[in-house]
């Protein structure tokens, strides 16, 4: 979990979540998402339990992928970030998207809110909701 006088970010939220194996979903979470946590992605607003059940899907079809962070920015409670996740699903197809992520930390440094939108780079049609998903 994030201390005080720290943060914590997109890529290592990401990580935990989605590509520790092993790791219990609600460990992963806990260290990185405040109790109160909601998340809207391409105007679809999750409160925390909404959420753990996305990435508890996205846990049975995933099965590796990496985080490529190209623009990051942090001040005060407030946090940016552009970035690419690419994930190998179980079928073997690779999806790849660009997430432009707006965030703000609860007082300890996790995530209290985010709001994304995502842009498919690679895959198929219907991978289009990946970043939402249930």
């Amino acid at each position: 979990m994030a201390t005080a006088s720290t943060h914590t970010d997109a890529r290592a939220a990401l990580t935990d979540l989605l590509l520790t194996p092993g790791l219990d979903l609600d460990e992963a979470a806990d260290r990185h998402f405040a109790p109160d946590y909601r998340q809207r992605t391409d105007g679809s607003w999750a409160n925390r339990p909404e959420f753990l059940a996305h990435i508890a899907h996205l846990r049975t079809v995933v099965v590796g992928g990496s985080v490529e962070v190209h623009d990051e920015l942090s001040s005060g409670d407030r946090y940016a970030d552009r970035h690419t996740m690419e994930v190998i699903k179980t079928d073997g197809s690779t999806v790849r998207m660009e997430v432009y992520l707006f965030a703000e930390f609860a007082s300890d440094g996790r995530f209290r809110r985010i709001e994304e939108t995502t842009l498919l780079l690679e895959g198929a049609d219907h991978d289009r909701n990946l970043g939402s998903a249930r």
